[in-house]
């Protein structure tokens, strides 16, 4: 390999970007999670207020801090989610521009088939 092979860095950015692609997924799982506590929270605190099943302020409390919790978790996961997409396409633009400047030969000599 010569010096000017961008092969090896290729290879850096596609480990970096797998990298990205798994804490998006999980940025993804802990906003569905966010938006599963702020639902609850506000059924609970729903249903606390209406008193249906005898609920108490303790109740009302924790559901209150459910919800005020999801949208704290919700609200910093997108802004990572975010981030980390910016990252992703960034990575990917470079990796296409080093793909772009390898010096690629057609091989025109090879036969269509394996016999």
């Amino acid at each position: 390999m010569t010096e000017d092979d961008p092969t090896d860095e290729i290879s850096d950015i596609e480990d970096r970007i797998e990298r990205l692609a798994e804490i998006a997924e999980r940025c993804r799982k802990y906003i569905l999670a966010s938006k599963i506590a702020i639902g609850s929270g506000a059924a609970l605190l729903l249903v606390t207020i209406l008193g249906l099943f005898g609920f108490g302020q303790t109740a009302a409390l924790g559901s209150i801090a459910l919800v005020l919790g999801g949208v704290v978790s919700l609200g910093s996961n997108i802004s990572t989610l975010r981030q980390t997409d910016d990252a992703i396409n960034a990575a990917e633009a470079r990796r296409a521009t080093l793909i772009g400047r390898i010096d690629l030969r057609v091989v025109a000599d090879t036969p269509m088939k394996l016999v």
